[in-house]
């Protein structure tokens, strides 16, 4: 349904679209962020115009440039905040202003998303559109809580039916005589609202009452709750859990089955914010996602290059060194990657001696190939200087490859024991500006820097203040927890492990997590 066939060729296809710009259908996944398709993701970070529903995620919004025109058009149960024809007009006159639109859909557009009216309604504008399919929750959502929609013995089918509408003309009881024949697996999507009704008129159109029944509400989220039960019992079931939409009910035999222990996992119920680089929150993420906390972003670094040319100086003049000490994983990489995009050769490292300030530095340090003569046991700059202090010969020179922006501990240190020692600023950390809002439900706030720290409170600090008064911050290491205490902020957790796996460990401990 893209509308390519309404030109006769190719050439004015591509005319069209200089002409109107152009719509992208956007399947944004069942609920976990994670879940949007890769190609999905790289147009959210190409849109101009996002046009957005309601039960989008909040990380996927992050996605879009800074100067996106975001329109929300979500809609719930008893109010719309755009209606679809207007909806429908708003992709018209924003594809005719030449922008590129992003019509971003909860789960597939065309899996009761109203899809195919958009992509009609845009195709009558002659307006070039493209689809990108998106995981549905019909299957996403049961998967998530254990239970396949098809099981060789239980199920050879599934049926996906639309729930919102079973008290409307649609949803006759003709209808519900043919879904009560079925033998598959039903999915009522948007179920949970009409619950009652919809077993109702399984029951009464022959269902029998022992079939195996289930809910899922908020399914692939860390808040996903879910119950089973007989057809006739599910929904006294389901009220008394206290389940609330958005959901959906499953009907058949596999309805019964509990396929994952995500109830038992240690976090769930938890949700983390994460500031930091794009690094530390994949590391953090899958560590803590694991573990069925929730996880969102709460600030965003980058890690921008610089001084490239003192770099390359010092690499070409590496023989007056002794040591190479690295205080993080950043400072590895742009070293390496230094090296190679200048086809600098790796045999000058040969009579090298290397330090890293902790496990994570040294193991991306081994990726390229070189395994650390000395790492402290404990992984503070300050403990590398006092370890290296003992470890390195008076008179030995030290390359220090850093942050911009660095402790000055380890080099005031290996000064005073007679060490000589270059600093040498590869990188700076720039974080992007942080708002509170929807921040307040966080269970914790992990902190990887002392430059995240800083770049967290450049602007609204009071109201940060207020929030970390609810909020437990957690912080890789004890500078980390210092840059916070200048802020007013104390009794951070700081984990003893100065890694990603650290904090997600602390927070475990802290949460009363027994087995991480």
């Amino acid at each position: 349904m893209s509308g390519q066939a309404d030109f006769e060729c190719a050439a004015e296809w591509d005319a069209m679209e200089k002409k109107f710009g152009i719509v992208y259908l956007v399947g944004a996944g069942p609920g976990d962020p994670e879940l949007v398709t890769v190609k999905g993701a790289g147009i959210l970070g190409a849109a101009e115009v996002l046009v957005y529903d309601r039960l989008v995620s909040e990380e996927l919004l992050k996605l879009v440039p800074d100067a996106c025109e975001r329109i929300y058009v979500g809609k719930k149960p008893g109010f719309h905040a755009k209606t679809q024809d207007e909806i429908n007009r708003i992709l018209v006159e924003k594809a005719k202003e030449g922008k590129i639109v992003v019509r971003l859909k909860g789960g597939d557009p065309f899996v009761f998303g109203r899809g195919g009216e958009e992509a009609l309604e845009l195709a009558r504008h002659n307006i070039p559109c493209k689809i990108v399919p998106g995981v549905t929750s019909a299957i996403a959502a049961p998967a998530h809580a254990g239970i396949p929609v098809t099981h060789r013995g239980l199920s050879q089918s599934f049926h996906v039916i639309t729930g919102h509408t079973a008290d409307g003309k649609s949803m006759d009881d003709a209808a519900f005589a043919c879904y009560a024949r079925l033998s598959g697996t039903l999915v009522f999507l948007m179920g949970l609202s009409n619950l009652e009704r919809i077993t109702e008129r399984l029951l009464s159109n022959g269902k029998a009452p022992d079939t195996p029944a289930a809910v899922v509400s908020n399914g692939t989220l860390a808040k996903e709750q879910s119950v089973r039960a007989p057809l006739d019992a599910i929904c006294a079931k389901t009220r008394e859990a206290g389940l609330k939409p958005p959901g959906i009910l499953l009907v058949g035999g596999t309805a019964a089955l509990h396929l994952n222990e995500k109830r038992d996992l240690p976090l769930a119920g938890v949700t983390v914010g994460v500031t930091g680089t794009d690094s530390i929150y994949e590391r953090l993420s899958v560590r803590l996602s694991a573990l069925g906390a929730e996880v969102m972003r709460a600030g965003r670094s980058r890690v921008e290059r610089e001084n490239e040319e003192g770099l390359l100086a010092a690499l070409r003049g590496l023989a007056m060194y002794d040591w190479v000490v690295f205080t993080s994983r950043n400072a590895v990489r742009i070293f390496f990657e230094t090296m190679r995009e200048n086809r600098v050769d790796a045999r000058i490292l040969g009579r090298l001696l290397f330090a890293a300030v902790g496990s994570g530095t040294g193991e991306l340090l081994e990726e390229f190939g070189i395994y650390a003569d000395y790492i402290p046991k404990a992984y503070t700059t300050e403990a590398l200087a006092a370890g290296l202090s003992g470890a390195v010969r008076p008179g030995s020179r030290l390359l220090l490859a850093r942050a911009r922006r660095g402790s000055e501990a380890l080099p005031n240190i290996l000064s005073a024991a007679g060490i000589l020692c270059t600093e040498l600023p590869i990188y700076d950390v720039v974080t992007e500006k942080v708002d509170c809002a929807g921040l307040e439900r966080l269970s914790y706030l992990t902190f990887a820097s002392s430059s995240g720290v800083h770049g967290f409170f450049a602007g609204q600090a009071e109201e940060k203040r207020r929030l970390l008064a609810r909020v437990r911050p957690v912080c890789i290491g004890e500078v980390t927890a210092k840059a916070l205490e200048s802020y007013g902020i104390t009794g951070a957790l700081v984990a003893r492990e100065y890694t990603a796996a650290g904090i997600a460990e602390m927070i475990g401990e802290d949460y009363g997590a027994v087995c991480l």
